[in-house]
């Protein structure tokens, strides 16, 4: 039973974690104190080791059932707990909550913190009472000596005049004595009175110098980081073996066992199954030949499944020339330089998108193009069209989620915040097969539908994000789902997307990471892939940017598992359930035999960027042709946004001057939509708004949201060159 005797913030008891599928549940010590659960082996172990901490001022607690309950940080950190009772529960959850609602209302008296100077102000009025203090104590040992000497001549006087005339003096130094001792007495009423009420100003300044102590530790950890990528650089110029990532520093979880499958995660039991793995020899000398024989490959060549070689990795990629040239360059980002935390130091706790921001901090192109940018490995999408089996292009659509993000490691430029009708299109049918159309449907909050065609799939997303800077990061959250859909097989997908962390937003090199779970459904067969984007932990033994998951079949039945970076490749592993000697399989799935997993197959590889593309904002090749100006466009479209043009050119001054007048332009008509809002409100008249030119909003059947879809019409107006249906926002 916990022990809640202890005070409101204290407690502590015995619960049930989730470890892993070898494991299962295991009883583990957890103490909740000061805002944050912790958990141990035993009592014993709370002296020198602690398993697992959460914070709970961002934590997320939600019951399943009559006895278990979760703890999630949002990323990486998941508790999944059992108690023996409701009532045990009940009284977990309770304290959790009481304890969470204390850690966020100090963490919102931290973010009130006065700085630095504040130190100094608190001190100076104490240390001038101190003085006062120290000047009484003087007066008083002064006045208390010559009232002893007074006192000691005067016993040993017997003539009675003399002892009048002694006894006045005395009287005057027992009152000069008596005058200091009040004096003493208020100063110290005065000291205790003042520290009393600095004491929460004291606290707020140890608050901050624990803070500057933390940003010198994550200043160190982003040098190390540093340093260790110089070093593995280094190896690699000079044909050294490059060194794995440093260790030290992280206690793992007891449960980790090196020989466990995929220790790495640890998951809910209902959603993730991870079998231990064998070798490729032990596996396919325990296989039965009727196993072996009726297991399925994924759909591309054994060579390319089974090879590692370079010449094997490049036939991964599809060869397509296509009929038009596109540019392979962009003019060099000139060396101009701004501080972005003289911008950004009043600006934190507000939303990105309204925080005024130069074009130095953006690259050439508009969010639109960005989100175009997610089909430069579209040919993953090909092969996963080309699948017999729903599961097989079930690991290639996990594979496609990933590749969208291979460009962010190294992109740190934020695209333009496109203008509310704005358009950007997009037509490799020559060489990729697709065409795809995408626009700023809303500005408050920002929103962009996108909408792309193959003869073989079709793509559609709305795409907004809320975002906070925290001084020390920017967390980018996005919303909306993203939906695929099969045209020969009518499989249907959908998922959301994972944050996105810019760290190091005042010290050292910005950097991106992606971090969170996505859960990828396919809506026609039940069928179901989980994904998780490890955080990056500098002290881990983990692989950095590693994304790790699962394919499960209807029946909750893992069939794949996955694994890889979303910075370089992803693979596929089949699961094989071999049979147990001496026990009958009887079609359940729990009774299937020892899973094991066949070697994996890559099924995305990142194409390596362009010679010196950091000139040119570390832009892929396929980024590079976005912003190409072409003609018979929309004239809403991304490519003649003047500001953007002029910064592509090495103009920044002009742009941002161009980009303040198109802005205040769209502030404008904004104004005016309000006001013809309030008339017709006034007089009784229903208005609509704005309405987008090409895109609609619905109520999506398969999860309920409301969201922008392609209504058509985009690519007849394009043929006929009819853009009368456009404003004019330019």
């Amino acid at each position: 039973m916990p022990d809640g005797r202890v005070c409101p913030d204290h407690f502590r008891g015995w619960l049930l974690k989730w470890t892993n599928y070898i494991k299962g549940y295991q009883r583990r010590w957890f103490v909740l104190s000061n805002g944050l659960l912790s958990y141990y082996r035993n009592q014993a172990e709370m002296a020198h080791t602690c398993r697992g901490t959460i914070n709970l001022a961002g934590a997320f607690i939600d019951t399943e059932d009559a006895c278990s309950f979760v703890i999630s940080n949002g990323g990486t950190q998941v508790f999944h707990l059992r108690a023996s009772t409701e009532v045990e529960r009940q009284r977990w959850v309770t304290a959790l909550e009481l304890a969470k609602a204390k850690a966020i209302k100090m963490l919102e008296s931290d973010e009130e913190e006065e700085g630095a100077s504040d130190h100094a102000e608190n001190i100076k009025p104490l240390s001038s009472k101190l003085s006062d203090l120290q000047t009484c104590n003087d007066l008083v040992g002064k006045h208390g000596s010559a009232l002893q000497r007074a006192i000691g001549e005067l016993q040993e006087i017997e003539d009675n005049h003399t002892l009048f005339n002694k006894l006045k003096a005395v009287n005057e130094k027992a009152t000069l004595f008596r005058i200091t001792s009040n004096a003493m007495i208020s100063a110290c009423a005065e000291f205790l009175e003042l520290a009393q009420a600095q004491e929460k100003k004291w606290q707020k300044s140890l608050q901050y110098e624990r803070n500057q102590r933390i940003n010198l530790e994550e200043t160190v950890e982003v040098l190390g980081r540093q340093h260790y990528l110089l070093e593995r650089k280094c190896q690699r110029q000079s044909g050294t073996p490059g060194m794995g990532p440093p260790t030290q520093g992280q206690t793992n979880d007891d449960d980790d066992d090196e020989d466990d499958f995929f220790d790495a995660i640890s998951e809910h039991p209902e959603k993730l199954g991870f079998p231990h793995t064998e070798s490729r020899e032990s596996l396919q000398s325990t296989a039965s030949s009727e196993e072996s024989s009726s297991l399925s490959d994924l759909s591309i060549p054994a060579q390319d499944a089974l090879s590692e070689t370079p010449k094997t990795e490049a036939k991964l990629s599809i060869d397509r020339t296509p009929l038009k040239t596109y540019r392979t360059s962009i003019p060099p980002r000139p060396d101009i330089s701004i501080n972005l935390w003289s911008i950004l130091k009043n600006c934190i706790g507000k939303e990105l998108t309204k925080i005024p921001m130069p074009v130095n901090f953006n690259e050439p192109l508009s969010m639109l193009q960005r989100i175009t940018e997610e089909l430069e490995y579209s040919e993953v999408l090909d092969k996963a069209a080309a699948c017999t089996s729903s599961l097989e292009q079930m690991c290639y659509v996990a594979a496609f989620t990933v590749s969208s993000y291979s460009t962010t490691s190294n992109r740190t430029n934020k695209p333009f915040n496109p203008l509310l009708g704005e358009t950007f299109e997009c037509d490799r049918s020559e060489d990729y097969g697709w065409r795809s159309l995408a626009e700023q449907v809303s500005h408050h909050p920002p929103a962009s539908a996108f909408h792309a065609e193959h003869k073989d799939w079709i793509f559609w997303q709305e795409f907004s994000a809320t975002s906070k800077f925290r001084g020390k990061y920017l967390q980018i959250i996005p919303q909306g789902i993203a939906h695929l859909k099969f045209i020969k097989s009518g499989n249907h997908y959908t998922w959301r997307k994972v944050t996105t962390t810019v760290h190091n937003i005042i010290v050292g090199k910005l950097w991106i990471d992606q971090s969170g779970e996505m859960d990828i459904a396919n809506h026609t067969t039940n069928e179901n892939c989980h994904l998780k984007y490890d955080a990056y932990n500098y002290f881990g033994r983990d692989t950095p940017r590693k994304v790790t998951g699962v394919v499960t079949d209807s029946t909750k039945t893992v069939r794949y598992v996955i694994s890889g970076t979303w910075d370089n490749k992803i693979e596929a592993a089949k699961v094989v359930y071999l049979k147990s000697p001496g026990v009958k399989a009887q079609g359940s799935s729990s009774q299937k035999g020892q899973p094991q997993t066949l070697p994996p197959v890559v099924l995305w590889k990142r194409v390596l960027p362009p010679p010196e593309n950091e000139k040119m904002y570390a832009m892929t090749s396929f980024a590079i042709t976005l912003n190409e100006p072409e003609d018979h466009v929309a004239p809403t479209d991304s490519r003649f946004r003047p500001d953007q043009r002029l910064m592509e050119n090495c103009h920044w001054e002009e742009a941002n001057q161009e980009k303040l007048r198109i802005e205040d332009q769209q502030r404008t008509r904004r104004r005016k939509r309000e006001q013809e809002a309030a008339e017709a409100l006034s007089d009784g008249i229903f208005y609509e708004g704005y309405s987008p030119s090409w895109f609609e909003k619905i109520v999506d059947e398969l999860t309920d949201m409301p969201m922008h879809v392609y209504k058509g019409g985009y690519w007849e107006a394009k043929e006929k060159k009819d853009w009368g249906s456009c404003p004019d926002i330019f």
